[in-house]
């Protein structure tokens, strides 16, 4: 079955450990991400601390990055190491362009290939990602200096991007050191998903501690939103 987007964008909320979790799902998070800041832009967790957050997820659908890899063979064993975790989804970077040969993914669990705005992705990219077994795609900015996802890479080519996703039946989404204002503008492009971090942690320090007036904010803004793409 196709991992098609879902019909309104939805809020992805990137959280450290299981009381973020908890603070994610009550105030409105759509997909709960685990990650570790500290660790850069794709920090993935240790395997127990996934656990407990998928856990705290509760009925809200849970993801998991898995690191930064060098080649299909490492990714093979950065998402073997948080298969058994839990979590709904989980989410790799992945080069454009990158050989897929000795690419294992995990059996029943969809994985999402994460690309860097700084490579210059755009939506010649997915079709290849679509037949390398991936459920979905992702941009999001590799570092993390203020510059936001638009800074890097001009609203028609996210637009692309999504539509790309759309056409190959994959899950999408966009983010990149966003902010709530960015909501609508990107909404509009038709992803599956805009992702936080930063942009809800007070003072928008992506380590610091999560503000749970900001995660309501920003899914009351998604929910406001009238769905003008609908998913292929």
């Amino acid at each position: 079955m196709p991992h098609t987007s879902p019909s309104r964008v939805r809020l992805l909320v990137s959280v450290r450990d299981a009381a973020e979790a908890t603070l994610a799902r009550d105030r409105g998070a759509d997909l709960i991400d685990a990650k570790d800041p500290d660790r850069g832009a794709l920090g993935a967790l240790p395997a127990e601390t996934v656990r407990a957050i998928a856990a705290a997820a509760g009925d809200r659908l849970s993801s998991a990055v898995a690191g930064e890899p060098r080649d299909a063979g490492e990714a093979s064993a950065c998402l073997a190491a948080l298969a058994g975790t839990g979590v709904r989804y989980l989410k790799i970077a992945w080069a454009p362009g990158r050989d897929p040969a000795g690419l294992r993914l995990p059996a029943g669990l969809p994985v999402i290939a994460v690309l860097f705005a700084e490579d210059g992705p755009d939506g010649a990219d997915v079709p290849g990602l679509a037949a390398a077994g991936f459920a979905g795609a992702m941009i999001d900015t590799k570092t993390k200096d203020g510059r936001r996802l638009t800074d890097h890479l001009p609203l028609p080519r996210l637009a692309g991007f999504a539509a790309a996703c759309r056409s190959q039946g994959l899950l999408s989404g966009l983010a990149g050191s966003l902010a709530l204002d960015d909501i609508p503008v990107l909404a509009a492009l038709g992803p599956g998903y805009l992702g936080f971090r930063g942009g809800l942690c007070a003072q928008g320090d992506r380590t610091g501690r999560l503000d749970p007036e900001r995660i309501a904010e920003g899914a009351r803004r998604l929910a406001a939103i009238v769905p003008r793409v609908e998913a292929a």
